[in-house]
């Protein structure tokens, strides 16, 4: 009798356990599947750790300070795009006369000519486009603040060109927060970033600059620069694809 209440007592187990599989079976419906093992990662590796390294000062942020201009009307509701760039030009030229290194650098002949422009916006569109350095005033929003800046281009000598930004400040004054002059190839937007691509001094290379806002400085840096190669130049053994043109995110 003991014997035979220990079988009966076994079956509702063994019913149990062939479930199981069952139950298994159906979990795994739309589950994950195991890649296989996944490489190590690797890092970088220091090469000569003992050695000690060069002790490098601090550089130059390398943009122009921010500077007020001088001889414009207040700006309202920070909107520059009433701002006239032929006379906000020739405003900073009343500021900085004779000056031709620096931010506000310009050869003679050009001050004279931007001088010249006609300071009617009417009158401007009767005259030669060439005869104006002043170029096509372009805006974007580069500091993040919501609000367009104003982008000027002045054509120098030898495709040289002076870019220079400007924003608006609450108070209605308008705010210089770049400048540079180079050998300009073409100057892009990308992003809030303005872009610079110049010859690099490599035959079938152009260096790629982004100017962008630093808070800190309150002036648009040179944050990123890529030697790239030129489109269309044939590839030389072991060279790489050209670099994106740097761009803020």
């Amino acid at each position: 009798m003991k014997r035979l209440r220990t079988r009966i007592a076994a079956y509702p187990l063994l019913a149990v356990l062939a479930l199981v599989p069952l139950l298994t079976g159906c979990g795994d419906t739309g589950g994950l599947v195991s890649a296989g093992s996944t490489p190590t990662a690797s890092g970088p590796v220091h090469l000569w750790p003992d050695r000690r390294g060069a002790s490098v000062p601090p550089a130059d942020p390398g943009g122009a300070p921010p500077e007020y201009i001088k001889g414009i009307p207040p700006v309202h509701g920070e909107d520059v795009h009433a701002v006239d760039p032929v006379a906000l030009v020739q405003a900073e030229l009343r500021s900085h006369p004779n000056t031709e290194v620096g931010a506000d650098g310009m050869p003679a002949a050009t001050a004279a000519a931007i001088r010249a422009c006609a300071t009617d916006k009417e009158a401007r569109d009767d005259e030669d486009p060439e005869a104006c350095p002043v170029q096509k005033p372009y805006y974007r929003d580069l500091t993040g603040n919501g609000k367009d800046e104003l982008i000027v281009g002045i054509e120098f000598p030898d495709k040289m060109m002076s870019v220079r930004a400007y924003t608006a400040d609450p108070d209605g004054r308008l705010n210089r927060i770049m400048a540079t002059t180079e050998t300009v190839i073409s100057v892009e937007l990308a992003g809030g970033d303005v872009v610079l691509r110049v010859p690099s001094g490599n035959h079938g290379y152009e260096l790629v600059t982004a100017w962008s806002w630093d808070e800190k400085q309150r002036t648009m840096l040179p944050t990123r620069e890529q030697i790239v190669r030129v489109p269309g130049n044939p590839q030389a053994p072991g060279n790489r694809e050209p670099a994106p043109v740097p761009g803020r995110r």
